[in-house]
């Protein structure tokens, strides 16, 4: 099953190769040159696995990390050093990076460790999230209000996975669409701001006592706050 990369990596010698290697594993692959480029497609939101070397220009890729782990991402992180000390290795993963690997490395273990990586985020995702009475069953993709089932489109259930596995970060409409389209192409009939009064009149119908998106203005939405 391919997965969603995102490397982030300034020296096109070795960004390039591993890219090309990744596509014909049928795997999906964008590439950022430095720090903030990388923040940039990071925050999308679409990646399963982040590559991130850690001496890039700008913003260095432990602080690339930092941001990322502080806005809740739930990317899995593979840092990619030139340093093979402790300290290092240390530095990455107490910035929240789930695995490490020193360059130069072989493709084949590279693709091991994505394999691996791809393993544990999926088996992550199986998890059922909750947030008050409100909860999303990604497996049996089944969503309850306590144990009211509530009966939402595929969009929908995207819209609200999303919100729910990042419980603390602020989307945009325009991440909001670029995280479901590649789940649900019917998602480009109706604007997301439809989808989400959609969304939210279902769940209140259901029987949640709470509207559980909040919006903020000119910034998007993230999930709300039980009461």
């Amino acid at each position: 099953m391919g997965v969603r990369i995102l490397i982030v990596e300034d020296d096109e010698r070795i960004a390039a190769p591993v890219a090309d290697d990744l596509r014909r594993q049928r795997h999906t692959v964008d590439v950022a040159p430095d720090g903030p480029s990388g923040l940039a497609y990071a925050r999308t939101g679409v990646y399963d696995v982040i590559l991130l070397d850690v001496m890039l220009p700008e913003i260095s890729g432990i602080e690339v990390c930092r941001q990322l782990r502080r806005e809740r991402a739930d990317a899995m992180i593979l840092m990619l050093t030139a340093r093979d000390t402790t300290e290092d290795k240390v530095a990455g993963l107490d910035a929240g990076a789930d695995d490490y690997l020193i360059k130069p490395f072989d493709l084949a273990e590279l693709g091991a460790r994505l394999r691996a990586l791809g393993r544990r985020q999926f088996a992550r995702r199986d998890a059922v999230l909750r947030s008050g009475a409100l909860s999303l069953d990604p497996t049996e993709l089944r969503v309850r209000c306590g144990e009211r089932p509530v009966a939402l489109t595929p969009t929908e259930f995207a819209l609200l996975e999303t919100l729910m596995r990042e419980p603390l970060r602020v989307f945009s409409r325009t991440m909001l669409f670029e995280k479901v389209a590649s789940l649900d192409r019917s998602a480009a009939d109706e604007s997301i701001k439809t989808h989400v009064a959609n969304l939210r009149r279902k769940i209140r119908a259901g029987g949640c006592a709470y509207d559980p998106i909040e919006t903020l203005y000119g910034n998007g939405y993230r999930l709300a706050e039980p009461p």
